[in-house]
């Protein structure tokens, strides 16, 4: 999971609620609950894992009873090894200590407490990447009788599966992460795996995707369940009679596949008998470190607000809108009204192509603060670049005595907009609604337009002889745009 891509904004819980989180799941909670259990009678093996002598002790403790009950323990006494709860004092001896790390869950701050959680995860994800004991078991019977592991015959790839897991996850992470709601958005399981596994020029799935989606869905359902423990996901499994072939009819679970975009089932009872699975706060932080580990961009709403405004401005350009307004909520909290106003209309200034979106940002910014900042807009109305922009705001804000734009700053700032709107959404539909107006509202349009001294000039009437669905004013259009590059020697 490695790669420089941007990833959307994630807007986290504070520290400390997600440090309350992690302390209360059950996979961790269980490897403190045996770490203090510990002592000079307590045994491991080679590998760091409790002996099976004392495994029924260990189950007794956490209250586990039943088939798995074994297994859960020695789980839990992985996690608290891997975790740095518990250390190995001989390894000869199998004996055990108490870890440093154990002491920080009550007496360390809620970041020491999630990195012991993080730990926890990992162990986790690992696990979650191995085939079940039956399966490893087979493997190893269906050896050449020397006792070791046969992967061929488990058609298991340890870096493929861990490569895979971690796929979906950061889909999962991409549909959570996106949310203007704080909870993450419930996922059909069908709908995920097949996310990482048809392709996206593929219209419609072929049998042999389909079987792999299946396939696919039966190991994420083994594999959620495992993870849910830890605090990673909520998750309902896949209702376990439909995997039960019945004399009419063998149900198949790819059948339901949808996009993932549209995560949303249409039938709640039908589509969540396949599992539905829900990124928890706690699992957005986790991931999102794993992610930033990976050499990921992955931002956190509150990670501008102590940064420059040309930071600002530049970040939320890329945001979805409720996050580039929480995030600007975040930086104005800090800065003295006035003051901001000045540093944001500072850093809109420029003739670059990302001037444009820079400009579109601050106003949006600039909606945020109160009349307080009026000086910084007024200081401005002269610029050729922001007066536009100001009088927009004043206006806005019942300000009185408000100088009317000329007719070239009117025409500037309408190219300023739509330079900017084309760099936020390319060819939209919004975009193409803004064309048409303006073009209906201003007669001889395109006989000024190409006049007007602002880089983008040309790009902007190309794109609207691109996008207007007049075949007569595009023509128009993409004649005013060669008469503008043909004035700027282009």
């Amino acid at each position: 999971m490695s790669d420089s891509s941007t990833l959307p904004p994630a807007r986290l819980h504070p520290d400390a609620e997600l440090a309350r989180e992690a302390l209360s799941t059950p996979l961790l909670s269980r490897a403190v609950r045996l770490a203090r259990w510990a002592g000079p009678e307590t045994r491991v093996d080679a590998g760091g894992g409790l002996v099976d002598a004392q495994l029924p002790a260990a189950a007794e403790v956490l209250g586990l009873s039943g088939e798995e009950a074994a297994a859960d323990a020695g789980e839990a006494w992985r996690v608290a090894v891997d975790a740095g709860l518990v250390d190995v004092v001989d390894e000869e001896e199998g004996t055990v200590t108490a870890g440093a790390d154990l002491a920080l869950l009550t007496g360390g701050a809620p970041q020491d407490v999630l990195t012991v959680w993080l730990a926890a995860l990992e162990t986790v994800l690992a696990d979650a990447s191995v085939p079940d004991l039956e399966e490893l078991v087979d493997a190893i019977a269906a050896g050449d009788g020397s006792g070791e592991l046969d992967l061929a015959s488990l058609d298991w790839n340890p870096e493929a599966e861990a490569e895979f897991l971690d796929g979906v996850l950061r889909n999962l992470y991409l549909l959570t992460a996106g949310e203007e709601g704080p909870a993450g958005v419930p996922v059909p399981l069908p709908a995920l795996a097949a996310s990482a596994l048809v392709p996206d020029d593929m219209p419609e799935p072929t049998d042999d995707v389909l079987r792999q989606v299946s396939d696919a869905m039966m190991r994420l359902d083994d594999q959620f369940r495992m993870l849910a423990p830890v605090g990673l996901v909520e998750y309902q499994p896949v209702d376990e009679t439909l995997l039960v072939e019945t004399d009419e009819e063998s149900v198949d679970p790819a059948e339901s596949v949808e996009p993932a975009e549209s995560a949303e089932p249409q039938d709640d009872t039908d589509v969540s008998r396949y599992g539905v699975v829900r990124l928890t706060p706690l699992g957005l932080y986790g991931l999102r470190a794993r992610l930033l580990e990976a050499g990921f961009e992955a931002p956190a709403v509150g990670d501008l607000a102590d940064k420059g405004a040309d930071a600002l401005l530049d970040g939320t350009a890329v945001f979805p809108p409720s996050a580039a307004h929480a995030e600007t909520e975040q930086w104005l909290a800090r800065r003295e009204p006035l003051a901001a106003a000045r540093e944001l209309l500072a850093a809109a200034r420029g003739s670059d192509k990302s001037a444009p979106l820079r400009r579109l940002q601050c106003q949006q910014a600039l909606s945020l603060v109160g009349l307080s900042a009026e000086p910084a807009l007024r200081e401005v109305l002269d610029d050729a670049e922001l007066g536009g922009l100001a009088r927009v705001w004043l206006t806005e804000h019942g300000a009185a005595d408000v100088p009317p734009p000329s007719e070239a700053m009117i025409f500037w700032l309408t190219v300023d907009t739509v330079a900017a709107q084309l760099a936020a959404e390319g060819n939209s539909e919004e975009l193409r609604a803004l064309v048409e107006g303006l073009a209906r509202q201003h007669s001889g349009f395109f006989a000024t337009a190409w006049r007007v001294e602002h880089p983008a000039t040309a790009e902007v009437l190309e794109a609207m002889g691109r996008l207007h669905p007049d075949k007569k004013i595009a023509k128009e259009a993409r004649k005013a745009a060669f008469k503008a590059r043909s004035q700027h020697g282009g």
